[in-house]
């Protein structure tokens, strides 16, 4: 049986990885390099496109799976990033979107940040 949790995910990427003895090469260094190109990878498909043309890339058949392919690989590197350092994903979002509520209130103008917020990690 498929899990699809956060923790079953991170366990089969885990399992994928040590049996193909890939974990030298997945430091941290290594996995947001690896991130990083895969994000790239997904911006490359929208590279062009108007926005109009970019909300109806999923009518597509065949650009709708590559982009599912881009997900499925930000995702990855990303769960193994997390699992390498101990960071919970889900956790993390969770504590970002607290912060940004209070960075952000409701009926504030937009780009209308207080200046200290300009210099704290986004």
């Amino acid at each position: 049986m498929t899990e699809l949790d956060v923790e079953g995910l991170q366990r089969r990427l885990a399992e994928f990885a040590a049996s193909r003895e890939w974990q030298p090469y997945h430091t941290p260094k290594n996995l947001a390099a690896a991130l990083s190109v895969e994000a790239a990878e997904l911006l490359e498909i929208f590279q062009w496109l108007t926005p109009e043309e970019a909300d109806r890339v999923m009518d597509d058949p065949e650009t709708a799976h590559r982009v599912a392919d881009e997900v499925a690989d930000v995702l990855a590197y990303l769960l193994q990033f997390c699992g390498r350092l101990g960071v919970d994903p889900l956790q993390a979002l969770s504590a970002k979107i607290d912060r940004n509520e209070r960075r952000f209130p409701v009926g504030r103008p937009p780009g209308r940040a207080a200046r200290q917020d300009r210099h704290s990690s986004e």
